[in-house]
């Protein structure tokens, strides 16, 4: 029952933006910590930002000061604003919701619920 749809990718130049994001349905949204993960074809998948229930936010150290989290409760959405974009930022991205523990905010494994991802390609 529980539906994580993303939406909002596509293909920018370096230096470009782009807005994520990740209607949630099928259970209490605001109870959750929700999160974005991503993935590039031969690499692990990694977290890059998480915000949990009460709005506190982590974001990947590769990821700081270009990424804002943002959640919206009343829709039931979260976001991804994705700033100063570059070539390493490409990767199917992920939205996730879960209880993580707070010490493992970006670990995938702490994460219960997830959608079917949306491709981001920035060229150089």
């Amino acid at each position: 029952q529980v539906q994580l749809v993303e939406s909002g990718g596509g293909s920018v130049q370096s230096g470009g933006s782009l807005r994520l994001s990740c209607a949630a349905s099928g259970y209490t949204y605001g109870v959750y910590c929700m999160a974005w993960f991503r993935q590039a074809p031969g690499k692990e998948r990694e977290g890059v930002a998480a915000m949990d229930s009460d709005g506190s936010t982590t974001y990947a150290e590769s990821v700081k000061g270009r990424f804002t989290i943002v959640r919206d409760n009343d829709k039931g959405t979260l976001y991804l604003q994705m700033n100063s974009l570059k070539p390493e930022d490409t990767a199917m991205y992920y939205c996730a919701a879960g209880v993580p523990r707070w010490y493992l905010r970006l670990h995938q494994d702490e994460y219960r619920y997830w959608g079917q991802g949306t491709q981001v390609t920035v060229s150089s």
